[in-house]
């Protein structure tokens, strides 16, 4: 793997996660914000989240408090910030991790696909957008890839490494080898809409609201039925006021602007109701639930 420089534009929600396992994977890291408000609250989080594992390495006896200490400051050395795209032009690896509109990401990509030297791979985290759509955008298909990563980044171990039919075989293999030196286990998937868990989870989690539209059974039945009869920890419904309403939302609609035809992807009326109320789930305090942070009332 000839990867050694990677750089992240986005610090936020998913972005300061894939900057802080890039570094702990060995990686230079440079995170790149619009505003320097936004990328001091990003090394903030880093900042946090290294202490918390130093903590937690010493209170299970697997490092002593220095040896602890040392290891989270030499990741956090690898971290460099800057509001200056042009610090990514000598990067090995950039990786998008900004808004989830499609016209800004392929806006970005042309940008860097410009900036970059030829040889830089280019990444999008997104979640729910074509892969190949960006990628005709950067100007280079054959080197772009998805590399979609969970929330929290630092502690969900899975990544989807997805290709495109332009994603020259290196590039795929230099991505996925990537996303394992970060500690993840990597799973390959073409460039197909929600790739392979977003694609599954998300009609389930629509069915179970059309379900409790139809009045077929109470949202708790529905979770606690999940729960205890598949071995799920959290039931689809909780599971839609967790990740948002509107989250939910937006990648549906977007599926079906683009697969009319496929029923799988209809809205549910309960859920574009909720998100007009205002009702979000866990991050507003009231969804199909009411919450008290993260916890369900």
């Amino acid at each position: 793997m000839t990867i050694q420089k990677v750089g992240v534009v986005g610090c936020g929600l998913m972005g300061h996660g894939i900057v802080q396992v890039a570094a702990q994977g060995g990686f230079q890291v440079v995170a790149v914000e619009a505003e320097q408000k936004f990328l001091d609250g990003g090394l903030a989080r880093i900042d946090k989240s290294l202490a918390k594992l130093a903590e937690k390495s010493v209170k299970d006896g697997k490092a002593t408090a220095e040896a602890a200490q040392a290891k989270a400051s030499e990741t956090r050395a690898r971290i460099v910030g800057s509001t200056d795209r042009k610090t990514l032009a000598d990067c090995d690896l950039v990786i998008e991790a900004i808004v989830e509109n499609l016209d800004v990401k392929k806006q970005l990509f042309k940008e860097l696909g410009a900036l970059c030297k030829p040889s830089t791979i280019f990444a999008s985290n997104t979640s729910s957008f074509p892969i190949t759509d960006m990628a005709q955008a950067s100007g280079r298909p054959e080197r772009f890839v998805g590399l979609h990563f969970f929330n929290p980044v630092q502690l969900m171990k899975l990544v989807e490494v997805v290709r495109t039919a332009k994603t020259e075989d290196d590039v795929f293999a230099q991505a996925r080898a990537f996303g394992e030196a970060c500690g993840k286990t990597a799973v390959s998937c073409k460039d197909t809409p929600g790739f392979v868990v977003n694609r599954l989870l998300v009609p389930y989690m629509a069915e179970a609201m059309k379900m409790l539209e139809r009045g077929d059974a109470s949202a708790q039945d529905i979770d606690t039925a999940m729960k205890l009869g598949c071995g799920y920890p959290m039931g689809p419904i909780e599971l839609t006021d967790y990740v948002g309403l509107d989250t939910t939302l937006f990648i549906v609609e977007g599926w079906t602007k683009r697969y009319p035809n496929d029923p799988s992807f209809a809205v549910p009326t309960l859920l574009r109701d909720l998100v007009k109320q205002g009702k979000l789930g866990r991050k507003t305090g009231q969804g199909f639930y009411k919450w008290e942070g993260d916890k369900r009332v």
